[in-house]
């Protein structure tokens, strides 16, 4: 990209967080990620222009320097950050705002500090040479998959029903949701087929801001908005995936129902996940890697008796097996590491310019060995308190990652110039019991740090989700216990 040539008509809206707006390039395969900040500021933001590179600095570091170390540098994409002209921002925010979801624009987007994070377009890989299908890319938050430890937690059912699933009841209660999702990322990190292919159908079925397919770079499905067409109708959905399940399972000219396009679908992006990268595919050893009662959600709708049947554990080199493994550095759950926190505020009160600490940064590879190295009992010490404070918010970037699945597929439109050739092909399709073959390559994305200060925040809203969720279940018994006096009272 040439800076002094920046044109916002080479740039369309492609998505956004609740910190960032993300735009890409029509051509490139590059996209622009930018800061917001509330509506209200608009005419002053809140931090200078060396502020906001600092910050923006700050995500690259830790993406580069921490996250990559944990989750593996084949994952992980961190970007640069790049100098922008004033103009080309204030231009490029007028001709996103109208595309923008209704309910994200209490925030603007940063045209004032001319910096921004540029990363690879990872919805829109090269498609083979002579290949007319564009690539399907999936991207997936898949949330904590696990259960904390009873020892530190004050109320029993958080070791018996997952963070996401009582979060459930407390956005559809405030209005942030209509329907409540019946996906439980507890099921997808399972390792178990059955499990993840239910958990994938009801991320399907009820995406929310958890799940968006992307075809050719180009938006097709998500649950809040943001695409080009009706984004979460999935006769929509199957109207763009059928073209790549049409020689799989002896289908061939045949009619391929909606609910086998989907099934293979499904398939194709659970093996990806297990893959890790590189050819879908099963392969790699399943290992064990919790005990059984902390890897299922009593809240799921999955049955319980079905799971026992299946695979256990995820392989070792997977995307998820890394994730869960930087997720369950927070071992002590908000509850228990809350008071830890308090130890390292009241050391910072009194020495507010304390760096040695590296509150916020510099994200290096002092931070990471620091995360390391932290011994398994607390010593009373403000190192051991900072060490864990450090290792949750570690946690909680990879509790809110994103997951980028990109799925090429090989030879599916290929026109081959020998007929034998492609008879050959087809009849190879028609005899495969398995869905088609695709290349995937598999990223982790949305790797910012979380800052100090959203831990008391963190806390508060534990709080209010279990509150609301026990409330939600005692007036469901109550319910129950109606109906049931109703049914059988003397006549």
């Amino acid at each position: 990209m040439e800076v002094d040539k920046m044109d916002e008509n080479d740039w369309r809206y492609h998505g956004e967080g609740n910190k960032s707006l993300v735009v890409s390039h029509v051509q490139l395969s590059k996209v622009l990620r930018l800061l917001k900040y509330p509506a209200e500021d608009s005419e002053n933001p809140p931090q200078t222009a060396e502020q906001a590179f600092r910050q923006i600095q700050n995500i690259v570091d830790f993406s580069s320097n921490v996250m990559s170390g944990l989750l593996g540098d084949k994952f992980v994409h961190s970007g640069e950050v790049v100098k922008l002209p004033m103009e080309f921002l204030r231009q490029l925010s007028i001709k996103v705002q109208h595309q923008r979801p209704a309910w994200r624009r209490d925030k603007v987007m940063d045209i004032y500090s001319g910096c921004a994070l540029c990363l690879p377009n990872l919805t829109s890989p090269a498609p083979p040479l002579r290949s007319h299908t564009p690539p399907l890319c999936v991207e997936i938050k898949p949330k904590c998959g696990f259960l904390p430890s009873a020892d530190h937690i004050g109320r029993d059912v958080k070791s018996k029903v997952c963070r996401f699933c009582m979060h459930q009841h407390y956005k559809v209660a405030n209005g942030r949701w209509k329907r409540r999702s019946l996906y439980c990322p507890l099921d997808l990190f399972s390792g178990s087929g059955q499990r993840m292919h239910f958990a994938v159908r009801q991320l399907i079925e009820e995406p929310q801001n958890n799940f968006k397919i992307f075809k050719g770079g180009q938006c097709i499905y998500s649950g809040h908005g943001g695409c080009s067409e009706d984004s979460s109708d999935l006769n929509s959905l199957l109207y763009h995936l059928r073209p790549y399940f049409l020689y799989s399972n002896n289908r061939i000219h045949t009619h391929v129902s909606g609910k086998a396009v989907l099934g293979d679908f499904i398939q194709v992006l659970v093996n990806a996940l297990l893959n890790g990268g590189g050819g879908v595919g099963g392969g790699g050893v399943v290992t064990d890697r919790r005990e059984e009662a902390r890897s299922f959600c009593e809240a799921s709708r999955f049955n319980k008796e079905r799971s026992r049947h299946g695979s256990h554990g995820l392989p070792g080199d997977s995307v998820l097996s890394r994730i869960l493994q930087t997720q369950m550095l927070d071992n002590l759950n908000i509850e228990g590491l809350y008071p830890l926190y308090r130890r390292v505020e009241q050391h910072l009160r009194k020495f507010p310019k304390e760096s040695r600490l590296q509150a916020d940064g510099p994200y290096n590879e002092a931070f990471l060995e620091r995360l390391r190295k932290c011994p398994a009992e607390d010593d009373g010490s403000l190192d051991f308190a900072v060490s864990k404070v450090h290792q949750y918010r570690v946690a909680m970037t990879a509790k809110d990652c994103s997951i980028m699945v990109a799925l090429v597929p090989c030879g599916d439109d290929l026109q081959d110039d020998d007929d034998v050739l492609c008879g050959q092909r087809r009849l190879r399709d028609f005899l495969s019991s398995r869905p088609p073959t695709f290349s995937c390559s598999v990223s982790i994305l949305d790797l910012d740090p979380k800052p100090l200060d959203s831990i008391p925040l963190q806390l508060g809203l534990d709080h209010k989700i279990v509150s609301c969720y026990t409330r939600t279940l005692s007036a469901a018994q109550a319910d129950r216990d109606d109906c049931t006096t109703l049914l059988f009272r003397p006549v």
